[in-house]
C-alpha cells in the first residue's frame, strides 16, 4: 500500500477545489478532458474533481491518490460519476498498472507535487501506449520577480502546506524531455482575482502524445 499522508492539505485541498469549480475550473476542466477517451489513468485524483468532467467516450477511469482522506473522498465521487471510475491506492513514481495499459493519462494540478518529475514522466510513458495522449493541467515557473518569489516559496512554507507542491517548476520542459510530442498547450494566469499575489501561475493546459 502506497499511503502519503498530507493531513493539512488534505483537509484544504476539497474545499479549495469547490470553490474553484464555481469560480471558473469547471469549464476548464471539462476542456482539459473533452479528448479523453477509451482508458484513462487519472495521476493523483484528489478529492475525484475531475470525475464529473470525463466525456461519455471515456470507458473507464483508474484513478490513482495516495493520500487516505483523499482517497476516500474521490472514491465517494466515483459512486456518482458518469463514467465508470476506479479509485485505487498508489503513486506517480509507481503506477499500478501494465506497460501500454492505457489510451489517456490525466495529470491536473499533480506534477508540481511528485518528488521527482522525471520518474513521474516515465511512468506516464510506461503505461500509455504508443500514441497515447497525456492530458495536463499545471501551474509552472513564472517570469521576472515572480521567479524569486517562487523559489523562496517552495525553500520553506509553500511544500508543507500545499501537499509537497513547488510553484516554480518548467513542467512543460520535463514532459518533452520524457519523450512526449506537445500537441496543445494554452498558457494563462488563473484565478484572474488577485493574479498578482498568486504564485501558482502561469498555468499551462495542454495535450502531449507519447512518442
Amino acid at each position: 500500500m502506497t499511503t502519503v499522508s498530507h493531513p493539512v492539505f488534505a483537509r484544504l485541498w476539497p474545499r479549495l477545489a469547490a470553490a474553484g469549480e464555481r469560480q471558473g475550473t469547471a469549464p476548464l476542466r471539462a476542456r482539459l478532458l473533452s479528448p479523453a477517451s477509451g482508458r484513462v489513468l487519472e495521476v493523483g485524483a484528489g478529492s475525484g474533481t475531475n470525475f464529473g468532467h470525463y466525456p461519455p467516450s471515456v470507458t473507464e477511469v483508474v484513478a490513482v491518490e495516495p493520500e487516505p482522506r483523499l482517497c476516500a473522498l474521490a472514491a465517494a465521487a466515483a459512486a456518482v460519476a458518469p463514467v465508470p471510475v476506479r479509485v485505487v491506492d498508489g503513486s506517480a513514481d509507481a503506477l499500478p498498472s501494465d506497460d501500454g495499459a492505457f489510451d489517456v493519462v490525466v495529470a491536473s494540478l499533480v506534477l508540481c507535487s511528485v518528488p521527482s518529475q522525471a520518474v513521474a514522466l516515465a511512468e506516464v510513458r510506461r503505461v500509455l501506449r504508443p500514441g497515447g495522449r497525456l492530458l495536463f493541467w499545471e501551474h509552472v515557473r513564472g517570469d521576472g520577480g515572480l521567479v524569486r518569489t517562487q523559489r523562496v516559496l517552495d525553500a520553506t512554507v509553500w511544500p508543507f502546506f500545499a501537499g509537497g507542491c513547488h510553484t516554480g517548476r518548467d513542467t512543460v520542459a520535463v514532459i518533452e524531455a520524457a519523450g512526449f510530442t506537445i500537441e496543445r498547450l494554452e498558457r494563462f494566469d488563473f484565478p484572474e482575482l488577485a493574479v498578482n499575489l498568486n504564485p501558482t501561475r502561469p498555468q499551462v493546459l495542454g495535450t502531449a502524445v507519447r512518442g
